[in-house]
């Protein structure tokens, strides 16, 4: 059975423009993931909230995971604060298999997400760079952005499945709609 380390944002200092936080929607995006995860056949474990994003790479690293995403929101530069929008997907450019993720991601996102989205290489983020399983990291949306702030979270099962359908797509294993 596959199994994937997720890791929601730590980042609970990040507002959302309208209420929330960063780390609060983005953990209601990982609870929403679980049964879509076990319907799939899947295995999971959780960052926990009150980790630092140092203990989350780690306890990643401790483990014999497959996959690692982390989950996140993206916010503008100050001087630009509220104007963008889009999703980016990142993915540590030596990993062959960290830059298929963040291409499935990016195909199924597409699916639900009425943006840009971009995959994007990158050195300078931990979570891509630093875990030992193959990893990939979803800005799921500008959380200062009241369109997308607002997106976010009447899409919370959206982004869910989608993520968890990359997930079973990665693995090439069949996608399931849990059973109520």
């Amino acid at each position: 059975m596959p199994t994937v380390y997720l890791s929601p944002s730590l980042q609970e200092f990040n507002p959302y423009v309208g209420g929330g936080n960063e780390e609060y929607y983005m953990n209601l995006i990982a609870d929403a993931m679980e049964p879509y995860l076990r319907a799939s056949g899947i295995s999971f474990v959780r960052n926990n909230p009150e980790m630092t994003l140092r203990q989350a790479i780690n306890d990643s690293n401790a483990g014999n995971y497959d996959l690692h995403l982390a989950i996140h929101s993206n916010a503008s530069p100050p001087a630009n604060a509220g104007a963008n929008t889009g999703a980016d997907i990142y993915y540590f450019p030596s990993s062959a298999s960290g830059e298929r993720f963040a291409n499935i991601i990016s195909d199924n996102y597409r699916n639900v997400y009425p943006r840009n989205i971009q995959v994007i290489p990158t050195t300078s983020l931990a979570e891509v760079r630093r875990t030992k399983a193959p990893s990939a990291l979803i800005e799921v949306g500008y959380h200062d952005n009241t369109t997308d702030a607002n997106w976010i979270r009447n899409n919370v099962d959206n982004i869910a499945r989608s993520l968890s359908k990359s997930i079973a797509d990665y693995f090439g294993v069949p996608f399931a709609e849990p059973q109520s």
